[in-house]
This record gives C-alpha cells, sequence and structure tokens, in this order.
C-alpha cells in the first residue's frame, strides 16, 4: 500500500530481458534505499514492484508480462526519469490517499497549460474508468495522489501546483505522454458494492 506523495524521482539504468519479460534497474537518490531489503515494495510511476537486488543507490525489479501489457513500464528507455514510492509503514503519514499500486489503465495527456504558478493538465478518461472518476475525488497519475479538478466526458483535469512539478516527473508531460492511471480504492469498492447482485 502506498499513499501517492512521491518519495523521490529516479532514473531507469537498464531493462534487462529476461525469457520474455524483463528486469528494471532503477537508479535512486542517495539515501532513498537507505533502509530497503531485498523483498520489499517500491512503486515505480505508481506500480508497485519487488526490489529483489538492492544496493547503496540502485535496486532491481522484475516486471511480468502482464504488467508489461497493462502499464506504460514496457515502453521505459534507459534514462527516462521515473516516480518512486516506498511501500506505507504502520504509523506513516498518510499525505495523499491510499493507493495500491495496481494500475487501472495507462492514458495520455491531452493538454497542459499554465494557470497562475501552476499548470492545469487534462487527461482522457479510458473505456470503462469514467465511473470512478468525480470531481473533487482523488486519482493516481503515475503514482502521484492528485485531486480531479473537473470531469467531462471523455476527460479529466488536475492542477499540479509548483512543489509537484518540481518534485516529479509532471513537469515533464506534454500532449501525448502515456501515463499510468489507478482509480480511487474507496470509489472501485462503492461501485462495486453498488454493482453486485
Amino acid at each position: 500500500m502506498f499513499t501517492g506523495i512521491i518519495q523521490a524521482v529516479g532514473k531507469i539504468a537498464a531493462i534487462e530481458l529476461v525469457d520474455g519479460d524483463c528486469r528494471l534497474v532503477v537508479v535512486t537518490p542517495e539515501g532513498f534505499l537507505a533502509d530497503a531489503v531485498a523483498g520489499d515494495s517500491i512503486a515505480v510511476n505508481g506500480v508497485c514492484l519487488t526490489a529483489v537486488e538492492i544496493d547503496d543507490r540502485s535496486f532491481h525489479a522484475d516486471v511480468s508480462r502482464e504488467t508489461l501489457d497493462c502499464t506504460s513500464l514496457g515502453a521505459l528507455d534507459s534514462g527516462n526519469q521515473v516516480n518512486l514510492e516506498p511501500a506505507l509503514r504502520a504509523g506513516d503519514r498518510l499525505g495523499g490517499h491510499l493507493v495500491s499500486g495496481h494500475v487501472d489503465a495507462v492514458t495520455e495527456v491531452l493538454a497542459r497549460h499554465s494557470d497562475a504558478r501552476s499548470d492545469r493538465i487534462q487527461f482522457a478518461i479510458p473505456a470503462g474508468i469514467a465511473q470512478f472518476i468525480a470531481a473533487k475525488g482523488s486519482i493516481c497519475i503515475d503514482g502521484t495522489s492528485l485531486t480531479v479538478n473537473e470531469v467531462e466526458s471523455d476527460r479529466f483535469g488536475v492542477n499540479i501546483v509548483p512543489h509537484t512539478r518540481e518534485a516529479t516527473i509532471a513537469g515533464q508531460y506534454q500532449p501525448g505522454t502515456r501515463v499510468n492511471l489507478e482509480v480511487d480504492l474507496i470509489a472501485r469498492y462503492v461501485a462495486r458494492v453498488l454493482t453486485a447482485d
């Protein structure tokens, strides 16, 4: 479980193809892995991965075919920056919202424009996801907890404040950028209860 509060921006150092899937090697800022051990969960662009090897400044994580097919991780190249968050621990602050690290869909940036010191970004709503997105509700984009500003039939918008722009990869988003989307857990379970037989 995660909070959607990005703790660091890392960099893909290598993508190793292994028997049909791959292993990512991610370089992290100094200190990010200080208390990490093999087997820990780390969200990479909002995708919960298991760190299988760890050293002072990098970790290795295996990525299955399922994950490659259902997220944007398969499109990463060496040198790409990624959002990183270690798993939530009992007693940690929940600054964002509860995030599972299980991506619901990949979507794309439709538009971006400045709004005072912030940026307003619009994303396409993927098929089957609209019922889970509500104005002033929570949404997770590439692992970042954000508030939905507005929802239209085929798109929704968020506001990126200066801190988020500088502390995450959101500053790189341009029309056409593909991102991982995770809907709010509470919205998902409420919808399930309401549609259950």
